[in-house]
């Protein structure tokens, strides 16, 4: 594993910010519906935006991204990957 690249000066509160809430809503996905098919697509979508959101702070560590710019990118990128998958939904059965 490569060492990371130690930045000249701390970046900005807010940009550090906006790049964890945008690898949080990249891996916050609603429960799918117990359906095979939810499950799949629940798993596939899961999996890519882990994906994405390696990579951003890949570039954040180990290459010096700007944050700011980091935060932007992970968040089109789980814009152009939208929940298309049936969510589980409590319908409040007893136990």
């Amino acid at each position: 594993m490569s060492e990371p690249i130690t930045p000249g000066a701390a970046p900005a509160e807010d940009a550090v910010t906006a790049l964890l809430r945008a690898v949080h809503d990249a891996l916050d996905l609603p429960l799918p519906d117990i359906t095979d098919e939810a499950e799949r697509e629940h798993r596939a979508l899961l999996i890519s935006r882990a994906a994405h959101a390696r990579i951003i702070l890949a570039g954040v560590l180990e290459q010096d991204h700007d944050i700011a710019w980091a935060a932007e990118s992970l968040d089109r990128w789980i814009a152009d990957e939208p929940v298309t998958y049936t969510s589980w939904v409590d319908k409040g059965a007893p136990a």
